[in-house]
């Protein structure tokens, strides 16, 4: 049996939470814990990139004579926040891995809070000139730095506590929180577009949604410092201090796990690239294009993303049934389609089409969402897993996520068509499904065999074992 094979092995002696059937004690708890975490941060997070798309372009860069570049200046501020994200994965990532997920996860919150509401305070371009997008740029990077320690975090903290043949299910719901904090971020900008003048808007309105983080990061803060780590994350933790000799952290993964990172990074770049491309490149296509009213776009957009959060753990838990490969391979040849029939539909104007479309590509992008925490988690052992994740998932932000509205505002302007950005949709779905097809099914297995397969390959004490 090869070091593989003992990984894709279920853990069926019940000797821990991780290895059981039924969900352990607390689990709830540290899945509302992770949620409500990531709800403020990405909140915050999709607060910037939806700003970007109606306010910054206006607010904080000069006027350039076109929509158009003003609103490509602000999302390449929204890049830097990008840019930052895999830097913060590799400090935050090594903390975690060393120190505990619970202690970043208490961290990265006060960061992009903080950065957060001092951006709803920033003077505009008329007011201060060029400081105002670099004031703006330092403050995106901050907010970018400590989202890259988050994600990777908040998963493991609930994936590493959940039952083997539910860890999809369980692990999705953070991810499902990505959709609430967006929703609430939408929501709060539709709120405020609609009560208030387009000139007041513009002036201060939609500082008040960035003012209210303020609120919502000391209760998350609060709930956070109130959980427990897991128990193989103890073990191990414990197991490193006592072998000095075995390592853990970034240059570790990338030396040990290269194709593990690679696979990661493969995985996620459809996916993230999809993803921007619905939530911000569509308002960039409707408003420039066709000057859709703000107000129902964003209306447009607060339905989908209830859709969304319905969807995931969905999704999460049919990746348990019939496992991880299938999911994402649908998630990935549905996502290469979804332009063809979306742009047309938006091109109606009719308000229940752009609904429908948006909605339908982001229950695509849930496909692929849904599982990339327990696919990842699976893919490393515990004593780099923190940084392994993080890797992998944040520096594909950086070519994906980051540029994709920038290249999609960039091809519509130089063609006057959606159909180069349809195009560069599934030029991204085809390097996923490479990804996909290099996987090995992981359905149902134990985080204790990837670790004991880890110890077998390089020689090392398990974590049950005493070091010698």
């Amino acid at each position: 049996m090869t070091a593989d094979d003992r990984v894709r092995t279920p853990d069926t002696r019940g000797a821990s939470p991780e290895s059981d059937d039924k969900a352990p004690s607390g689990l709830r708890r540290i899945v509302a814990a992770s949620m409500v975490g990531t709800v403020v941060e990405w909140y915050e997070f999709f607060l910037y990139a939806t700003a970007a798309s109606l306010v910054f372009g206006t607010v904080f860069f000069p006027d350039a004579g076109s929509q158009l570049d003003g609103i490509m200046a602000a999302f390449l501020t929204y890049a830097v926040g990008f840019i930052a994200r895999p830097l913060g994965g590799i400090v935050f990532g090594q903390i975690g891995d060393r120190f505990g997920r619970k202690h970043t996860l208490q961290v990265t919150i006060i960061m992009i809070g903080v950065a957060t509401f001092l951006i709803g305070c920033l003077p505009g371009f008329g007011s201060i000139g060029y400081w105002a997008p670099a004031l703006l740029v330092a403050l995106r990077f901050i907010q970018g730095f400590a989202l890259g320690g988050e994600w990777g975090g908040a998963v493991l903290l609930v994936a590493e506590q959940s039952p083997n043949r539910s860890r999809a299910f369980w692990s999705s719901w953070p991810q499902a929180a990505v959709p609430v904090g967006n929703l609430l971020a939408t929501l709060v900008l539709l709120t405020m577009s609609t009560i208030l003048p387009a000139a007041q808007f513009l002036e201060w309105g939609w500082r008040v949604a960035f003012w209210l983080s303020a609120v919502i990061v000391i209760v998350g803060y609060y709930i956070r410092k109130h959980v427990s780590e897991a128990p193989i994350f103890l073990e191990t933790r414990a197991q490193v201090e006592a072998e000095k000799a075995v390592s853990y952290g970034v240059f570790e993964v990338v030396r040990r796990y290269p194709q593990g990172v690679l696979k990661a990074m493969g995985l996620r770049f459809a996916e993230n690239i999809l993803y921007y491309i619905i939530v911000s490149f569509t308002i960039v296509y409707l408003v420039t294009v066709h000057k859709y009213n703000t107000s129902q776009l964003l209306l447009a957009l607060l339905i989908a993303h209830a859709v969304h959060f319905a969807v995931i753990p969905q999704v999460g838990r049919l990746a348990d049934r019939i496992g991880r490969k299938p999911v994402y391979f649908a998630g990935a040849v549905l996502g290469a389609t979804w332009a063809f029939f979306a742009f047309p539909m938006f091109d109606t104007l009719n308000p229940v089409l752009i609904v429908l479309a948006v909605t339908i590509g982001l229950c695509f992008h849930a496909l692929m969402y849904a599982g990339q925490p327990a696919i990842m988690a699976e893919l490393f052992p515990t004593r780099m897993r923190y940084s392994g994740v993080s890797l992998g998932y944040q520096v594909t932000s950086i070519v994906a996520g980051s540029l994709a509205p920038i290249i999609a505002s960039a091809l519509l302007q130089k063609y006057g068509s959606w159909v180069p950005v349809a195009l560069y949709i599934v030029a991204a779905c085809v390097v996923t499904l490479v990804a996909v097809l290099t996987l090995r099914e992981t359905k149902g297995a134990s985080l204790r065999a990837v670790d004991a397969a880890d110890a077998a390959r390089f020689a090392l004490p398990t974590p049950t074992e005493s070091p010698a």
